[in-house]
């Protein structure tokens, strides 16, 4: 059964403990650890209690920010499938104090263990595929998919028995159901988004203390944030730049955006570009090369993984951001530029795009070489007063839209339903 859920009125809800748990929220694995952070605020915003469950050493720097309990239970014993023990233990420990659990991601050790826990203990759970369901994967990485129609067994069982799986996009959804067979689950598509990075209304009263240094940050001014951003580049300063900001990855489409840029912003040559972001599998270096062959690498800007001001100054600094990826279920930098006023220019496998081509707040173009060059040349050729109007669209975009505190308020009332929780919605 699929089922949409839109925000609903506050009164039919009532406040729950809710327990997330997700493999890292290092923010070098992209948008489901920011998506949780993002997801705790919400929560304690409209007035629920959040836990957090990870495989992330107790110490790590990333964790000293978030705003809620967090239980770190250290690295596990097989690699990115997050094998251990420690979290079997406490899940079954646990469980029973939650009023739902929500997993975050499939494929690995932590959400077999989540169903069994949250049986045993009665307590319903749901899921967030992050994507992981697309079927672009199956194409790409063939022998991966062997491998994972070996698993499908328990990995269904984990779906099936869940009360929901969330997805974040009518689009994703849809495309889950073509990946593996059987596919039987309650879906349901969730307002997604961040919490307005804008928003200076005195925080909850929860949230003063433990929230501090999150506060502190976004006291900064936008243009703190941008000097933040430009003592890291300081080429950049006086020069207008198109921003990528994800994980420097292949499905990303960082190639295509290299050759595209090569031949579309001759006829800009005030216009730099910027490929920001973690990279976990070493691309980097190849793609250095790339820019060097392609007679552009003066141009390509390369800062590594940014955060606090200097990621935000980034965005706001930036001309439009850029994604011209493969593959993306939902695309949290995406709205994070929408947030500050800032166009967006995407391929059509970026689940949202039919939005942001409804709202005019930015270009929409196949995930080729051709594709991404008409993306570039198109926004090169746009008036400024456009570009201008384009901008003030995106912000009121991203408030109809993309605002976090109505996935937090549908998440709680999925978990306030009665039987499966889907017939009541």
């Amino acid at each position: 059964m699929n089922v949409f859920v839109s925000n609903p009125p506050r009164a039919s809800r009532s406040p729950l403990h809710i327990l997330h748990v997700i493999g890292s929220l290092s923010p070098a694995d992209g948008g489901p650890p920011e998506a949780v952070r993002q997801l705790v605020h919400a929560y304690l915003e409209v007035g629920d209690a959040i836990e957090i469950l990870c495989l992330d050493k107790p110490g790590d720097p990333f964790l000293k920010t978030i705003s809620c309990p967090v239980h770190a239970l250290g690295p596990s014993f097989i690699g990115r499938y997050g094998f251990s023990p420690r979290l079997w233990r406490w899940l079954h420990k646990n469980a029973h104090r939650f009023d739902g659990i929500v997993m975050n991601g499939i494929w690995t050790f932590p959400d077999i263990a989540v169903r069994s826990a949250a049986r045993r203990a009665r307590t319903p759970y749901g899921i967030f595929a992050h994507g992981a369901l697309d079927p672009w994967f199956n194409r790409t990485y063939p022998f991966k998919h062997l491998k994972k129609i070996l698993y499908w067994p328990f990995q269904y069982a984990v779906l099936r028995d869940a009360r929901a799986v969330f997805f974040t996009s009518e689009t994703e959804r849809d495309l889950a159901k073509a990946s593996f067979s059987p596919n039987m689950w309650n879906s349901v598509v969730v307002p997604y988004g961040i919490n307005d990075p804008e928003d200076r209304r005195r925080e909850p009263q929860q949230l003063l203390k433990v929230e501090e240094e999150r506060r502190q940050e976004h006291r900064s001014s936008s243009t703190d944030q941008k000097e933040a951003f430009y003592r890291m580049v300081p080429v950049l300063r006086g020069r207008r730049y198109l921003l990528f900001l994800a994980r420097i990855h292949e499905k990303k489409g960082c190639d295509l955006l290299l050759r595209a840029f090569a031949k579309a912003a001759a006829s800009v040559p005030d216009v730099d570009l910027v490929i920001a972001g973690p990279d976990p599998a070493g691309l980097r270096a190849n793609l250095q090369r790339l820019a060097v062959r392609l007679g552009i690498s003066g141009r390509v800007q390369w800062p590594g993984l940014l955060g606090g001001d200097a990621k935000w100054g980034a965005i706001r600094a930036c001309d439009a951001f850029v994604l011209p990826s493969h593959q993306e279920n939902f695309g949290i930098a995406v709205v994070e530029a929408l947030a500050v006023g800032r166009p967006v220019l995407i391929s059509d496998q970026v689940n949202i795009w039919k939005n942001i081509e409804a709202d005019g707040v930015g270009f929409v173009d196949r995930d080729t070489l051709e594709g991404t060059e008409r993306l570039l040349c198109r926004w090169f050729n746009l008036p400024e007063g456009e570009r201008d109007a384009m901008a003030v669209r995106a912000k009121a975009s991203f408030l109809k839209r993309y605002a976090m505190n109505r996935a937090a308020v549908a998440i709680n009332r999925l978990f306030n339903a009665s039987g499966t929780g889907i017939e009541a919605l």
